[in-house]
């Protein structure tokens, strides 16, 4: 293991350094903005490609170009940006193009609260462009889970063939700890090849109905159609009804159908819990730090935070719904309530809700006295 001082932005740059990132196109914008300064100096001393884009667009079409060169590439923005992307997303999903979208958030909406914290983009990554697409985002709760997310999305990424979306936030990007991060070695063997068809009869779409398309480097063997238009096997436009409808299930069915290899939860102080805190992101921290002091006061608190957000890990919620009263559920979010649907919908419950959307983070005994007041059926 490596130990070192860091904070969370700093840490996805080296994630990405050490994930085998070789392309990275962006646009300046708080509070994701030192991701970008970062490997603007790193890459060019080890022979990686940088590029500062004239603006978000720019940004994500650069990237999704490396990505079909083979390369693993890089964009990063917060909510203001992933708007303005939502296109070029859009086609990644269709085309099937690995990329990784890192989104520091903040407030908003518009230009919001720049430089302070939120959780107010997770409807827009479940749904962050136009059409049914099925997304994968993942939500570290710790500065050093920014670094090992951020592997984790390059993998996801490669073995999925689309846009996986990191969605940190403000307090992560710029608190600084001591970590625990992997040795290069360590995470060099994790890494997941993209896979490649060099036959004579080649074609992107010719795959089983729960598999990714094979998209071999642009200018490696033969050539092929990329589209952002439904298509066929072959990759080339169609409008044939059973066709189009097979693609898109075929796109939903990669992920659904291999949710062990995506899905990522963490519980703590789970098993003997009275009652039961859900979060994710950086409101995990204040949380722990709730549960561990009610437990010197006798009430008996747990955490259930995922970390892979979309899909949701509806089976894994369902069975918390089974072991605790709806009136012991506490969800907490730095929104108004953008995940709080999901997890009712997964339950079958409406549960009791903590919001906060004035930029500033969950201190723990705001978590504390809520759980006292359902402890006390106030």
């Amino acid at each position: 293991m490596r130990k070192l001082k860091a904070n969370g932005n700093e840490l996805i740059a080296l994630a990405a350094e050490d994930a085998g990132c070789t392309f990275f196109a962006g646009y300046p914008i708080t509070p994701s903005s030192e991701v970008m300064s970062i490997l603007s100096k790193r890459f060019p001393l080890i022979e990686r490609k940088f590029i500062q884009m004239e603006d978000e667009i720019g940004s994500i079409c650069a990237a999704i170009g490396a990505s079909l060169t083979g390369k693993r590439s890089m964009t990063n923005t917060s909510g203001p940006g992933m708007s303005l992307k939502a296109e070029q997303i859009g086609q990644a999903h269709m085309a099937e193009i690995p990329l990784v979208i890192v989104n520091v958030m903040r407030g908003g909406p518009a230009t919001g609260l720049p430089t302070r914290t939120s959780q107010g983009d997770v409807l827009q990554s479940r749904a962050p462009t136009h059409g049914d697409v099925k997304t994968i985002v993942l939500a570290p709760s710790t500065t050093s889970e920014c670094y090992t997310e951020t592997v984790r999305a390059f993998n996801l990424a490669e073995r999925f063939m689309q846009p996986v979306i990191l969605l940190s936030d403000e307090t992560l990007a710029h608190t600084s700890r001591d970590v625990l991060i992997p040795d290069l070695s360590e995470i060099q063997k994790t890494l997941v090849t993209r896979r490649v068809n060099y036959l004579s009869d080649y074609q992107p779409c010719d795959v089983k109905d729960d598999e990714p398309a094979i998209l071999n480097p642009f200018f490696t063997g033969k050539p092929y159609h990329i589209t952002g238009l439904f298509h066929d096997k072959t990759d080339f436009p169609t409008e044939k009804p059973d066709l189009c409808q097979q693609l898109i299930d075929r796109q939903f069915r990669k992920v659904d159908n291999h949710l062990r290899d995506i899905e990522k939860v963490e519980k703590y102080r789970y098993d003997d819990a009275d009652y039961l805190i859900v979060c994710y992101g950086s409101v995990y921290l204040s949380a722990r730090d709730a549960a561990d002091t009610l437990r010197k006061e006798g009430l008996h608190v747990g955490i259930f935070c995922p970390k892979t957000l979309w899909p949701s890990p509806v089976k894994r919620l369902e069975d918390a719904s089974k072991k605790f009263d709806a009136s012991n559920i506490l969800v907490v979010e730095m929104n108004k309530g953008q995940y709080l649907r999901e997890v009712e919908r997964a339950m079958g419950k409406r549960l009791p809700f903590l919001s906060k959307v004035n930029g500033r983070l969950f201190e723990p005994p705001e978590i504390m006295n809520k759980i006292r007041e359902m402890h006390h059926g106030v």
